[in-house]
């Protein structure tokens, strides 16, 4: 335990703050990438939780669709 926080609650507090600085940014595919990043942390922290079904149902989804956005949705530019 570290300044009286245990390690769960450090994972969900690094999820929270990568969703946070998610959402501060520009370009949609960095958006993405942080926001799954932040979706990976808060599945993790559903389990140390011993099994959120709610946060780990719902995060996986936004990584999903994270995921299926990034690769197969890339934006065509027409010159």
């Amino acid at each position: 335990m570290l300044l009286g926080i245990t390690i769960t609650e450090w994972v969900g507090y690094a999820a929270s703050l990568a969703l946070i600085i998610s959402f501060m940014m520009k370009n949609i595919n960095t958006l993405r990438i942080i926001n799954s990043l932040g979706a990976i942390l808060f599945v993790v922290y559903g389990i140390m939780l011993q099994t959120s079904y709610p946060i780990i149902i719902t995060n996986g989804f936004i990584l999903m669709a994270n995921i299926y956005y990034l690769t197969f949705k890339r934006k065509v530019v027409a010159l």
